[in-house]
């Protein structure tokens, strides 16, 4: 046999080998062979600083916004998930099923519920224009995306 032969066959070997290593490292699910799905709901735009002055009006409040995004190919149920801040305050949300490719806006104010659109209901400003962190917990509690802006942080 000669050698370039040789060297072939034991590169292929390595290669089938290293394919096998890999396989195995992947995510598997409960079902016990199908990949774990990558999280496709995740944080989008982020309006934390009002435009304007922030005067608490319900105008104000819902100038500053958090957008939720589904990537995926399908709907998504965010009933029991929450959106916080860094000091712990939280939207929970209700009986919102996200469609695929598609996102919502998470307004801090008052206002009418649509596909594209929900509300806190507070009266006060949820998001610090000087540094913060919106963290989104699917309904178990694990975390899902965040993002941050601010001293400190990179957005």
């Amino acid at each position: 046999m000669s050698t370039s032969v040789s060297v072939r066959r034991t590169a292929a070997l390595v290669l089938a080998a290293g394919a096998l290593v890999g396989a195995a490292a992947l995510p598997v699910s409960a079902d016990g062979g199908h990949r774990a799905p990558r999280n496709n709901v995740v944080l989008g735009e982020i309006q934390y600083d009002s435009p304007g002055r922030d005067t608490r009006s319900n105008h104000s409040l819902n100038g500053e916004w958090v957008e939720v995004a589904n990537k995926g190919r399908s709907r998504v149920n965010l009933d029991g998930w929450t959106l916080s801040n860094s000091d712990g305050n939280r939207y929970r949300f209700d009986n919102l099923r996200l469609g695929a490719r598609s996102t919502v806006r998470v307004h801090t104010g008052h206002g009418r519920v649509t596909r594209t659109d929900v509300y806190q209901d507070r009266r006060t400003h949820m998001w610090s224009n000087r540094s913060d962190t919106a963290t989104l917990r699917n309904d178990r509690g694990r975390t899902v995306d965040s993002e941050s802006w601010g001293r400190g942080n990179r957005h």
